[in-house]
Formats: C-alpha cells, sequence, structure tokens
C-alpha cells in the first residue's frame, strides 16, 4: 500500500513528505571545504609575503610615499578662540616635525609586518602538515565558538517571575498490584522507544525504527531539531526517567539551534516544541527551557505580519518568510493551526512579561468574533490576505479539532477567569451538536463533517479526541447540562472503541464510515493504517478521571497490548499500514507524539488522580502539562515586569 497523499499529524492533513533531505551524506562538501581552507592559508601567506616585501624592497620613491603618507595627513584646526570650540578648516601638518620619530615609527611598522608575515607562514607550514580530518575538526570548533557567541547576543536575561503553584508532579503510584504492574509495562514501552531513538535517530527528529536510522517530515524543514528529544522531555520526568531526561537537557542546552535556514510549521513547532518546552521547564524549574522556548517564540513572531494578522502556516526560522500550504483552499490558513496556539503564548507573556504573545492571540480571536459563521460553525479556512473564509468545510477532527480545545483549555487555564473563551466553546459545541453529531443505525454516536451543506458521514481518528473534549468541558457548560455532555463524551468513547475492536490488529484506522451497513469500519484502502496515534487513549484516560469506570482502563489495556505486539520492533515502535490485516506492513516511522501523548496518556490512565490533577494543570493539544494560572480578572500575567 502507499502512503497517503495527505498524512495527518497532530491536528490536521499535511502534504506529501520528504523523507530524503535530513539523511544525505555531507562528506564531500565537507571535503570541499578544507580542500579551500588550505588553498585560503597558502594564498594568505603569499600576499602577506608580497606585501612585506613591498616595505623592505631598497626602493627610494617607496619611502617617499611611505613619508608622505605620514606628513601629510589632513587633521582638523579647532579655533579655540571661541568658546563652543567650533571646528574651523583643516591644516597640513607635517613640517618641522621630529624626524627622528618618523624613522621609530617606520622600524616599528616594519618590524610588525615582519613578524606577521613570519606567524602567517609558520601557520601555513603547520596546517600544511595536519591531516583533512585535522583541518576539519578545527574548523568545526570555530564555527561552534562563534555560534557560542551568537548564543550569547541572543540570550537575554528574563525577569524572574513566580512559579505558579505545582501540584502532583511526582506521585501517582497506585497501590492495586495489577494497575501498577501495567503502569510499570508503559514505562518500558517508554524507555525502549527513547533507548533505540537515543542508539539510531539521536538529533534526528523522529525516528525509522526498521532502518534504524533519522527521520524527518516537511513540517520541521530541513534541520535536525530533536523533535522527539523535545516532546518525549516530560513523559520521560513523570515516568521518573530522570537520567534520560538529563541526557536530552544537555542535548537541547548545547545543540538546539533556531538560527537556521529552515521552513518550519508553525502549529506544530508551537504545540511540540514550545509547549514541550514550557511543559519541561515548569516540571523541572531549568531555566535553559524557558531560555529557548522564548527564543524560539521570537522565530515564530514574523508569521503574523499578514495583512489580517491570521499568520502563515510556515515560516522560515532565519529570514521570517511565512507562506502557506499550497493545497491548502487558495492560500487560506487553517483553523486548527491559527487557533492553536493561545495557551503557549499566554504563557510565554506570563514567563517573559512581554505582552506581544498575549496580543497575537487576541487578535486572532476577536477577529473571529466579528465574522459571520455559516450555521454557527467555524469553516476550516480562513485567507490571511482578505480576512474571507475559504471553502465552507467544518470539521471536528483533523483541521479543525484543535481550535475548539483550545477555547475550553484557555478558560481552564485562566483559572476560569477567561468567560470569553467559554462562551464562544459553548457556542460552538452547540452548533456542532446541532448540525454534525448523528447516531447511527447501530446506535452508534459520531462526528461527521459538515461539506458545502452536505453532511459527510465519516469519522476521523482525530475526531476520537472530542470524547475526553466533553467530559472535560461538563463542568460549567450553560443551562446545567454537565451530565449532558458527560454522556456524549462516554458514547465518542464507546464509538472509538468499536473502530479498534472491529479491525484484525485491535487498533483504530485513521478514518471510518457510518454509510449504510458499514459501521466504525474504514472502508478506502489509504485510511486503514495506524500511525500510533493518542486521541482514542486520550479520550478514554479523561473519561477515566471524571467516572473512574473501569471500563476505560480495561479498553486502555488492550490498545497498549495491541500497539506492544504489533507496532513493536526491534529498534523502536512503527506504524502499520493495515489494521485489517492479520500481516501489516510498517510504515517505520516512530512519531515523536508517541512518546509526547500516545505512552503518556497511557502511564497517567494507570495512575493516580493525584499524579498532574486536573485543577492544577491543563494539557496542551500535544499533551504537554502547563499550570493553571491563578490571577485575577486576566488570563495574562501576575509577572511584576508586566505590571
Amino acid at each position: 500500500m502507499t502512503t497517503p497523499a495527505l498524512l495527518p499529524l497532530s491536528g490536521r492533513r499535511l502534504p506529501p513528505l520528504n523523507l530524503g533531505a535530513s539523511a544525505l551524506p555531507h562528506h564531500r562538501a565537507t571535503l570541499r571545504l578544507s580542500e579551500k581552507f588550505i588553498l585560503l592559508l597558502i594564498l594568505s601567506a603569499f600576499i602577506t609575503l608580497c606585501f612585506g616585501a613591498f616595505f623592505f624592497l631598497p626602493d627610494s620613491s617607496k619611502h617617499k610615499r611611505f613619508d608622505l603618507g605620514l606628513e601629510d595627513v589632513l587633521i582638523p584646526h579647532v579655533d579655540t578662540s571661541k568658546g563652543d570650540k567650533n571646528l574651523g578648516g583643516f591644516l597640513i601638518h607635517g613640517q618641522g616635525h621630529d624626524e627622528h620619530r618618523h624613522r621609530e615609527e617606520e622600524e616599528r611598522l616594519r618590524n610588525k609586518i615582519r613578524a606577521d608575515h613570519e606567524k602567517a607562514l609558520e601557520e601555513a607550514k603547520e596546517k600544511l602538515k595536519k591531516s583533512r580530518d585535522e583541518i576539519q575538526a578545527e574548523i568545526q570548533t570555530e564555527k561552534n565558538k562563534v555560534v557560542q557567541e551568537l548564543k550569547k547576543k541572543d540570550s537575554k536575561p528574563l525577569p524572574p517571575v513566580p512559579l505558579p503553584n505545582l501540584i502532583g508532579i511526582n506521585s501517582g503510584e497506585p497501590t492495586d498490584l495489577d494497575i501498577r504492574e501495567k503502569r510499570n509495562k508503559i514505562k518500558e514501552m517508554m524507555k525502549h522507544a527513547w533507548d533505540n531513538y537515543r542508539q539510531y535517530g539521536w538529533g534526528h527528529n523522529e525516528l525509522k525504527p526498521i532502518a534504524r536510522k533519522g527521520h524527518s517530515t516537511n513540517i520541521f524543514g530541513n534541520s535536525q531539531l530533536g523533535a522527539t528529544i523535545v516532546d518525549a522531555l516530560d513523559t520521560l520526568y513523570i515516568m521518573g526517567l530522570h537520567n534520560e531526561f538529563r541526557e536530552g537537557q544537555e542535548w537541547i542546552d548545547k545543540n538546539l539551534d533556531f538560527s537556521v535556514n529552515s521552513e518550519v510549521s508553525v502549529f506544530e513547532v508551537n504545540i511540540r516544541f514550545i509547549g514541550g518546552l514550557l511543559a519541561a521547564y515548569y516540571l523541572s524549574g531549568q531555566e535553559v527551557f524557558k531560555i529557548k522556548a522564548v527564543q524560539l517564540a521570537g522565530k515564530l513572531l514574523p508569521a503574523f505580519n499578514t495583512p489580517t494578522g491570521i499568520p502563515w502556516a510556515m515560516v522560515n526560522l532565519k529570514s521570517g518568510v511565512g507562506r502557506n500550504w499550497g493545497w491548502a483552499s487558495a492560500g487560506s490558513s487553517i483553523l486548527a493551526e491559527f487557533g492553536t496556539l493561545h495557551m503557549e503564548f499566554v504563557h510565554l507573556s506570563y514567563l517573559t512579561g512581554d505582552p506581544v504573545y498575549y496580543n497575537k492571540v487576541m487578535h486572532i480571536r476577536k477577529l473571529l468574533q466579528k465574522m459571520d459563521r455559516p450555521n454557527g460553525l467555524y469553516p476550516n479556512y480562513l485567507n490571511p490576505r482578505t480576512g474571507r473564509w475559504g471553502q465552507h468545510h467544518t470539521s471536528v477532527g483533523g483541521l479543525g479539532d484543535s481550535f475548539y480545545e483550545y477555547l475550553l483549555k484557555a478558560w481552564l487555564m485562566s483559572d476560569k477567569m477567561d468567560t470569553e473563551a467559554r462562551k464562544m466553546y459553548d457556542d460552538a459545541i452547540e452548533a456542532i451538536e446541532k448540525h454534525l453529531i448523528r447516531k447511527s443505525n447501530g446506535g452508534l454516536t459520531f462526528i461527521g463533517e459538515w461539506k458545502n451543506g452536505h453532511l459527510e458521514r465519516k469519522m476521523g481518528h482525530l475526531t476520537c479526541f472530542a470524547g475526553g473534549m466533553f467530559a472535560l468541558g461538563a463542568d460549567g457548560s450553560r443551562d446545567d447540562k454537565a451530565g449532558h455532555y458527560l454522556q456524549l463524551g462516554a458514547e465518542i468513547a464507546h464509538t472509538c472503541h468499536e473502530s479498534y475492536d472491529r479491525t484484525t490488529l485491535k487498533l483504530g484506522p485513521e478514518a471510518f464510515k457510518f454509510d449504510g451497513g458499514v459501521e466504525a469500519v474504514a472502508v478506502r484502502q489509504n485510511e486503514k493504517y495506524y500511525i500510533l496515534r493518542p486521541e482514542v487513549i486520550e479520550t478514554y484516560w479523561y473519561m477515566w478521571r471524571f467516572t473512574h469506570d473501569p471500563k476505560y482502563r480495561q479498553w486502555g489495556w488492550e490498545a497498549a497490548q495491541a500497539i506492544d505486539k504489533y507496532c513493536r520492533v526491534s529498534g523502536g515502535f512503527s506504524g502499520v499500514k493495515d489494521v485489517y490485516s492479520s500481516s501489516p506492513t510498517y510504515d517505520d516511522v516512530q512519531q515523536s507524539f508517541f512518546l509526547a501523548e500516545t505512552l503518556k496518556y497511557l502511564y497517567l490512565l494507570f495512575s493516580n488522580d493525584d499524579l498532574l490533577p486536573l485543577d492544577n494543570w491543563v494539557f496542551n493539544t500535544e499533551a504537554h502539562p502547563l499550570p493553571v494560572l491563578h490571577l485575577a480578572n486576566t488570563t495574562l500575567s501576575g509577572n511584576p515586569a508586566y505590571q
């Protein structure tokens, strides 16, 4: 089976993956660099020799030129007779000057040139004695020095900020022996994923566990940014894998550099990198994570330089030039991308005292509030030049999903003070329930997609997160409908479990239909794959936290066993191309979100509720926990530097 043309990752569909550039060898370019370096040394020595000879040749005309250069110097004449000491005209100085001093100055210059010339020749001789590897190492050392100097210039000290009350970062040990063993199994799976990435893909964005080498996609540009390291940090921390956490921290401190000529997805870099770095900072207190998050955020800000303030989908980290995906509705930006920045950007303003981040996301919110919405629904596409909707396609899955999630979580993260966000969430959910949520002939509740006035009776794996979202938002819903939304979450969880249970591998397909006699089953071949996605397990965890119904732990364990049986390989974990095949082929990618989300949610599912309690922590859409900001009447800052 071929890989789908548009592969959905954390929140929407993406253009075809670019799998080649990052793995190409660079040794030929390196050899050319070292050869050029040697030639440059020889050339510089030759020029120095010629320049020195120019002074030492017994040519009287040369001495005349030299003397003229010293004596006929134009210096400003200052009229000191006036109090303001204005500059007057210029006088030629030199007549009657001490000739002895000129000779001494000339001799000093000659000696300096001679010494420089001899030093350059000696250095050239020494370089020529060294091997190419030694010269290459020296070049790299000099480059590293320059990079470190640039980093020092970029690292502005951040103002001290009082940390929020951090509760439940080192707890959660279950008393039940069976549950504890299951939790330990999840930890072992994490160790297997990390150790193989550490051995075969270290510094690369992701891992190809069968080929046992690094992997990357176009969402990360052409640079090795260590996406798996950043994404996995908080999971390592809460699992108590502190040696592995320190390995990741050391790599980030020494190697994570955003001053690269690389075009990246603003959305993906925000949720994975900024979210991951902020979570690692709050959990560990290590300043390096906060500093790196702020450095990266500054690189994303040029993406907002559009006529409307709606950011481009992609931005070049070096040049700041932005653009949108070519496939997205006539150059539109995507709802799930520009609508999934609020949590991280509010925390950036909180930590730095700089309101620019907060202002960017609030501007997006204000613009959306002014716009007409067909049937109360938010279309997935918005043109950043005109401020008009693109095609009228609405989805709670890919392209739309995390926009709704972040409306709810903005309210939760503000200690429920951001009532504007809560109202937008409630309005959106009412429209979704009216137009998109249906019950199949077999009694399964599903969320379809609205396309140009027509409901498509298909649900994506990504949409399965909504069961957890409905449960999370039940408390505080209008008209005392908390029970209704908790029940709706349970029904979505049941439907998504059925999509797993009706496959051969007991793993869910990418999308499944509810047409005629076909229910919760994938029909197209290019929708039968499973790429280690977390959304179904995420909903199990939220439903467990709010109901403590043991079936959610049971369903989670079924999924964990299936992943361990069918996705585990000796070099890590891989997605599979057909969940209905008894002998599936692998896609050979260990996604970074498998470590950030899937394994984290499984670990939390088999932990006590006092590990990252939901009253104190809100998870971003990549499962990175950020603390609730208990602040009066604002979503922004208790930072005195901002006030």
